[in-house]
């Protein structure tokens, strides 16, 4: 009997994967929660077969989240199911240890066989995303994999025209400390302004 863990800060969204969760054969049991401090409890607590993950969280971001769960119970699989594309988070979420990512796009029966193959052991990736893979494979490194998750995920809200005070909003921290995550970017990736930021992101077909 599988028991899962959705985590997710929207009712309408928790209530359609539990629905689709309803089409696999056999009893399953649902457990959820809507924060990241709520998650993590709940996984802490219990024994989950899968837990389902959004990337965007009140309070923590959903890849910190799945840092620390792989830190408490390692052997558990996560699958990422995210708004974001697959280009912006894919390759990091399987970086930091989940066993697959899905948009929140993707068809019931896509996610009830990446369910089925996550909890066979095995990791499920999208065709178009094991050939960004295989491509990357001969290419040097490219900067932004040196970014924290943080630091990252500013880089990714500027891109997209966010000002400090809806990015503090939108990963639910303050100002000052999405400015420092500005700043190191900025540094580590050798640049001086959001222009040249947001330039690369653009090349490197980070956002569309």
């Amino acid at each position: 009997m599988p028991k899962f863990l959705i985590i997710d800060d929207h009712p309408i969204v928790r209530k359609g994967i539990r629905q689709i969760l309803g089409e696999m054969s056999g009893v399953i049991i649902t457990d959820e929660a809507a924060s990241a401090a709520e998650g993590l409890k709940k996984f802490n607590q219990n024994d989950y077969d899968v837990v389902l993950l959004d990337i965007h969280l009140p309070g923590r971001s959903g890849l910190e989240v799945l840092g620390d769960m792989k830190l408490m119970k390692p052997g558990i699989p996560v699958l990422i199911i995210s708004m974001y594309p697959e280009e912006q988070y894919a390759i990091r979420g399987l970086k930091s240890g989940a066993s697959g990512y899905l948009t929140k796009e993707s068809a019931p029966d896509e996610l009830l066989a990446a369910i089925r193959k996550v909890l066979d052991g095995r990791r499920y990736i999208t065709q178009a995303l094991a050939e960004k893979i295989f491509d990357g494979l001969d290419k040097d490194h490219p900067l932004h994999e040196m970014l924290s998750n943080r630091e990252y995920e500013v880089m990714i809200q500027i891109s997209r025209g966010k000002s400090i005070k809806e990015i503090a909003g939108i990963l639910s921290l303050s100002e000052k400390t999405v400015s420092t995550y500005r700043s190191r970017t900025l540094e580590k990736m050798g640049m001086n302004s959001n222009v040249e930021l947001i330039k690369y992101v653009i090349q490197e077909g980070l956002i569309d």
